[in-house]
């Protein structure tokens, strides 16, 4: 490992403690590796532009910069345990190239900037990606439904069959959910896209540097002014922005649920593409629905990440080490919301309802409700109407097919009333 900056003289560096210290910062580091070099590029033209640095100085900083990115890239440069973290090694790779110009490239800073600027941008690209997936799951969604918006589909209450609906109102559930979980993730990113990179260690420092170039530079929205709110921000963001996640992983997770109870062999109204099953190791008559599994158990990943943080910023106002914890939660969280959601556009593509079941799974009972509001509409006190159908539910589908059910269903919404315009429109405005 390269000399720590904050060693001491005669100070002896225990080895156990400094892995403690350290944690596992070097693996967590090489996901913000690329968002820390970008800003230290940044902050180096600030410096620049303030005398720190001299024109040729800053050309070469943003040289081997450059390199340094297409090394990580590459995999000729490997962020490991030759290093503190990844600042350390930026400072070390610059030092051995440039010299005392790669020294000063730490002017202005702290690790705790390095840290918070690096993982504000990752933030940004997580929560842009979230946007972007929700608004395609809704975009398929409501193809779906305009599609199939008159196939009869049994509705459920309880997990007990309940009335007749159709897939044109599943669908359009979901895609009015995923439309919600996109503004919600643009929100948040609204939220979190400020600047506060050159607010040190949470008092600023003895430098007027650049914050406004940097800002521009990186392409913040605006500046986070005060140093003390950037430092009260750190783990704050991360909760908002994990949030904005489980909105959509919860989404997800009873979209699963759905699909997980629609593909049993007591349901049967759903046939998966076959990439998304795998045989079981013991039983050869068995194709089990993995993946939609797997997507129910995200959101506990994306809640326990939640938690975590939520669980640290128990803190007095200024920096604290106890933060570094923040980033194997965000890191861990949206690794794994992320990889469940951007498998779900194909999914929703390509699955196929089995009419014959979806048919045979729709009895006379289901029609009840029709009758006691048809006995409604015609002047019968609703109790009374309610009480009738339920004692005549077994014969509730005399004449009467789910097709017109539907097309009875003229409630705002419902099945014979989508308003897919509206959901369309509201899509639309997302870009």
């Amino acid at each position: 490992m390269s000399a720590l900056l904050w060693q001491k003289p005669g100070v002896a560096v225990d080895a156990r403690i400094q892995a403690f210290l350290a944690g596992d910062d070097v693996v967590l580091d090489r996901e913000f590796f690329l968002h820390d070099i970008a800003a230290s590029a940044a902050h180096a033209e600030g410096l620049q532009r303030i005398g720190i640095l001299s024109a040729d100085e800053l050309d070469g900083l943003k040289r081997e910069l450059a390199v340094l990115a297409d090394d990580f890239r590459s995999g000729a440069f490997v962020l490991d345990d030759r290093y503190e973290d990844g600042h350390s090694a930026i400072e070390a790779r610059l030092t051995e190239r440039l010299g005392d110009a790669g020294r000063k490239i730490h002017t202005g800073r702290s690790r705790n900037d390095q840290v918070l600027v690096a993982t504000r941008l990752w933030l940004k690209e997580q929560l842009a990606r979230v946007a972007a997936v929700s608004r395609e799951v809704a975009r398929i969604a409501l193809g779906r439904a305009s599609t199939e918006r008159g196939l009869p589909i049994p509705g459920y209450t309880h997990i007990q069959r309940a009335v007749v609906s159709s897939a044109g109102m599943w669908w359009a559930g979901w895609a009015e959910a995923f439309i919600d979980d996109a503004i919600r993730a643009i929100d948040t990113l609204t939220l979190v896209d400020a600047n506060p990179l050159g607010t040190a260690a949470g008092y600023g420092v003895n430098l007027a540097l650049d914050r406004e170039h940097t800002t521009t530079a990186l392409g913040f929205a605006r500046l986070q002014v005060s140093p003390v709110y950037a430092q009260l921000s750190r783990g704050k963001f991360e909760l908002a922005a994990l949030e904005a996640l489980g909105s959509a992983t919860l989404d997800l997770r009873r979209l699963a649920w759905d699909l997980s109870l629609y593909t049993s062999a007591e349901f049967g109204f759903v046939a998966l593409p076959a990439q998304y099953t795998t045989g079981s190791s013991i039983m050869p008559n068995k194709r089990n629905p993995d993946v939609i599994e797997l997507m129910r158990a995200t959101h506990a990943s994306v809640a326990a990440a939640r938690t975590e943080i939520e669980q640290l910023l128990s803190l007095p106002s200024g920096y604290q080490r106890d933060l570094q914890a923040s980033k194997g939660a965000i890191v861990h969280g949206f690794g794994r919301g992320l990889a469940a959601l951007e498998l779900l556009p194909d999914l929703l593509a390509n699955l196929e309802w089995r009419e014959d079941r979806l048919r045979a799974a729709i009895d006379a009972g289901m029609y009840a409700t029709d009758v006691a509001v048809e006995a409604a509409i015609a002047g019968v006190p609703f109790r009374e109407a309610y009480k009738a159908a339920a004692v005549a539910a077994d014969s509730a589908g005399q004449g009467r097919t789910p097709e017109g059910s539907l097309a009875a269903r003229t409630s705002p919404g419902a099945a014979a009333d989508l308003r897919l315009d509206a959901l369309h429109a509201r899509l639309q405005a997302l870009g």
